[in-house]
């Protein structure tokens, strides 16, 4: 038999992973407080509010061999950072750490906001965290929670994660809204169907014998500036700037990611730049102008 899969915090990207595995024969549970949204996936539905952990039974959780945690905060305060990252993570921990048949491996989903560095540096894995801001110095808190936990874990950073639905750049393109070109700031973004795939990379890997790493940093292969990415899909939506955005400075960094681990191991980004990524949203999403049928003379 297939693995079975707890995804807790079963939102876009839990269920996009959570369908991907159910087609290939997984059991699959997905965790989120309006379990009806899940309807129809072939997942199976728990609801349950993360808050209602504390000093549960082992019972409040279903076994399963693979843990995923990709729950979201549901607004940028402190509190609820804290609330969804480091304190439900640990109320999770604190669950199957009594199961009978404990999970082989818990999987966080976390982010790139853990770094801090402003001034265009490569990072991975190694780097330093040094964010200043709550949600970065809370998300790395969760982190540390699994990986001095006795469970098997690994933590998988993510960049900006974009994808159908996920269209803010694009939307604020078509308005005629673009980065300015100068100070160059970097930004790192990953396709949702990267994301997922690479958490089902994870497992493929830990079930057959090979060893996962308990960090990984995982964006596409090329960061670009904001501007570059902007100007862009302006050509592609065929719109002209008509207003210059400037990056707050309270919630600026500038680093470049380095991929290096995960593609070393093995995995094969479907989207590994953000020309090829956003191509894919831009026709999902039917923003692409139409193509006249007059020729050219």
């Amino acid at each position: 038999m297939k693995p079975s899969v707890l995804i807790i915090g079963c939102g876009d990207l839990g269920t996009t992973l959570g369908r991907e595995l159910v087609a290939r024969g997984h059991s699959v549970t997905g965790v989120r407080r309006h379990a009806d949204a899940l309807a129809g996936t072939g997942i199976e539905p728990l609801a349950l509010d993360l808050n209602a952990l504390d000093h549960a039974g082992a019972d409040a959780l279903p076994e399963a061999d693979y843990v995923i945690y990709t729950v979201s905060a549901d607004r940028f305060e402190e509190s609820a950072y804290q609330s969804a990252y480091r304190d439900g993570l640990q109320r999770v921990l604190a669950v199957l750490q009594q199961h009978a048949n404990p999970p082989r491996q818990v999987l966080f989903v976390s982010s790139t906001s853990v770094y801090g560095q402003q001034d265009g540096e490569v990072i991975n894995e190694q780097s330093p965290t040094s964010a200043s801001s709550f949600s970065g110095r809370l998300m790395r808190e969760a982190e540390q929670s699994l990986l001095d936990h006795p469970l098997p874990g690994t933590v998988v950073r993510f960049s900006g994660i974009y994808g159908p639905g996920r269209d803010r750049l694009i939307r604020q393109v078509a308005e005629g809204r673009v980065a300015a070109v100068t100070p160059e700031i970097y930004t790192n973004r990953i396709h949702r169907d990267d994301c997922t795939g690479i958490l089902d990379f994870l497992i493929q890997r830990r079930e057959r014998g090979e060893h996962i790493e308990p960090l990984y940093l995982c964006s596409d292969s090329e960061p670009a500036t904001k501007h570059e990415v902007m100007a862009w899909l302006a050509r592609q939506l065929r719109v002209e700037a008509t207003e210059t955005l400037q990056t707050p400075l309270r919630r600026r960094t500038n680093k470049r990611c380095d991929n290096t681990r995960i593609v070393e191991s093995g995995y094969r980004f479907r989207y590994p730049d953000f020309r090829e990524g956003y191509t894919q949203v831009l026709q999902v999403g039917g923003f692409l102008p139409e193509q006249s049928d007059e020729q050219t003379p």
